[in-house]
């Protein structure tokens, strides 16, 4: 009986090695994707740098994210032209599209026209609105801003590379509470005394459906590395030159805030974003006290 057990824990041993790994490997194809979104992503260069074969590669992938690694390269390209298409008022739409990795001008506007129902131009010129509305109404979000962003105190800084350590959740919703408190327990159980709460957002969830918006809750610090490297990956969170927005408030005002610097802020003070994401630093998270409040700082990369 003891061997049996002995053998039943082995193969469970070896079976969470196996999915811990595959989720790092899935996470960092995720990663690199959104990394290299302008460009011709090589999946055969992308397998040898993970170490499987091409086929192996996106049979992990799919299984961590539930879809294949083409429909995941779309996905983003488009969600990203759709989002600068509003912010970068000066770039013309080709130049978006190669901007987000497409090679060919007439295949973009199919493409675009096929994802949200509106050719580019159409959506420059205010049909985003209708689109964004939907989003924000099936989220039961209001559609009007009951936040007064007006006395908004507003920086432009420079940003150095942060290394964090993440865990990733797909979608806004309450699997999100999940990841930060594992996190925690991390810094908890380890002591950790110096770090940052950061949020990393690759997607503008006011263009993007909340429950396919990637979220990365990070962990940033320069403690407990060796502890930290065994129990979950890392990545580099881009450095550059960034707005930042210090704001208060509770729950989804957060989400008010994020649409008002996309589709206000930056149009109306002349700013274009780029392709980095935006991330959020918690002074204090939502995610891990009883009454919802958060103190945030909100970066968002701007060119000028």
């Amino acid at each position: 009986m003891f061997v049996i057990l002995f053998k039943i824990a082995i193969i469970f041993v070896m079976k969470k090695e196996t999915l811990q790994k595959h989720t790092k490997i899935a996470n960092d194809i995720m990663f690199y994707i959104y990394t290299h979104i302008d460009i011709d992503i090589n999946l055969a260069e992308l397998s040898q740098m993970v170490g499987l074969s091409t086929f192996h590669m996106h049979r992990v992938f799919k299984n961590v994210f539930g879809k294949n690694i083409y429909e995941s390269i779309k996905s983003i390209r488009l969600q990203k032209a759709a989002s600068l298409l509003l912010t970068n008022a000066h770039s013309t739409i080709s130049e978006i599209a190669h901007e987000c990795g497409y090679a060919s001008h007439s295949s973009f506007i199919k493409a675009f026209k096929d994802r949200f129902g509106f050719t580019p131009k159409e959506w420059r010129n205010g049909a985003y609105k209708e689109y964004s509305n939907s989003i924000l109404s099936a989220s039961n979000i209001p559609l009007e801003v009951a936040c007064d962003f007006s006395n908004l105190r507003v920086e432009i800084v420079k940003m150095e590379a942060m290394q964090s350590y993440y865990i990733r959740n797909k979608g806004y919703n309450d699997e999100v509470k999940k990841r930060w408190q594992k996190l925690y327990t991390l810094v908890l159980s380890n002591e950790i005394q110096e770090y940052q709460q950061v949020a990393l957002l690759h997607d503008n969830p006011t263009i993007t459906p909340l429950d396919e918006c990637q979220y990365i809750a990070c962990l940033v610090t320069d403690e407990a590395i060796d502890i930290l490297d065994k129990k979950i990956p890392k990545f580099t969170i881009s450095g550059g030159v960034y707005a930042k927005f210090r704001f208060q408030g509770y729950g989804d005002d957060l989400l008010q805030l994020i649409h008002w610097v996309n589709h206000v802020w930056l149009i109306e003070n002349d700013y274009e974003t780029t392709t980095k994401p935006s991330y959020i630093i918690y002074h204090q998270n939502n995610y891990l006290n009883e009454n919802n409040y958060f103190d945030v700082s909100y970066y968002i990369s701007v060119d000028f």
